[in-house]
């Protein structure tokens, strides 16, 4: 009984990503899913990338969290369009909170929205929301066993970035053997080592990320 309600639960959210999807096709926004268990730096990512590219592209953000609105506050200090989504509890984002949102944003005045998705490595993976491209954060503090520990997030993820490379000496992290298992439970995933204080990898990271939307 549990297996066929995950089942209907999962499949009325794909209807809705689908929606979603068509939606933001519509209106020429390309839309980015961004994944991470809490503190690997997805606020600190998006911010890099508004500076990045704000001469370039018209950006727009979605923030997803328990509670709180801090880092909506702190995005909106860019001046870029962002809603604030609080699950209440939930460990994820799914469709229809996301088609909520959308309903909110000026999306003729956004060509790249972000999502920041809620901090879990679980969850996340199996809802899909109507994003063009699932990009999963790992940081170095959090060590270099996570691609074992969690498979199925990066199994979904077109780009993983190894951010707080800046961390590196002073941490105990495999560079190597992190990336030799992504690649072997995800050969087509991009991975790039980043860093939004020396900003290392910045550059290709947006480079990569603009090359995706053109092709769109």
């Amino acid at each position: 009984m549990k297996i066929k309600v995950l089942k209907d639960i999962l499949s009325a959210n794909e209807q809705i990503a689908q929606a979603n999807r068509h939606l933001l096709n519509s209106k020429g926004v390309f839309a980015v899913n961004l994944m991470s268990s809490p503190g690997a730096g997805k606020t600190s990512l998006i911010l890099e990338t508004i500076k990045a590219l704000k001469s370039k592209v018209k950006i727009g953000v979605i923030e997803g969290d328990v509670s709180s609105s801090l880092d909506a506050a702190l995005i909106g200090k860019e001046d870029v369009p962002v809603v604030q989504i609080n699950t209440g509890g939930e460990c994820h984002l799914d469709a229809n909170m996301v088609s909520n949102a959308i309903s909110n944003m000026p999306l003729q005045d956004i060509e790249l929205l972000f999502i920041e998705n809620v901090g879990n490595l679980i969850c996340p993976a199996e809802f899909t929301l109507g994003e063009h491209k699932k990009i999963l954060i790992s940081s170095i503090p959090e060590g270099d066993d996570k691609p074992f520990k969690y498979p199925l997030m990066f199994n979904k993820a077109d780009a993983v970035l190894i951010n707080k490379i800046d961390l590196l000496p002073y941490l105990k992290f495999d560079i190597q053997a992190f990336s030799q298992a992504v690649k072997g439970i995800n050969g087509k995933a991009e991975i790039f080592q980043i860093s939004c204080v020396t900003k290392q990898g910045i550059q290709e990271w947006t480079s990569w990320l603009l090359t995706k939307m053109s092709r769109k």
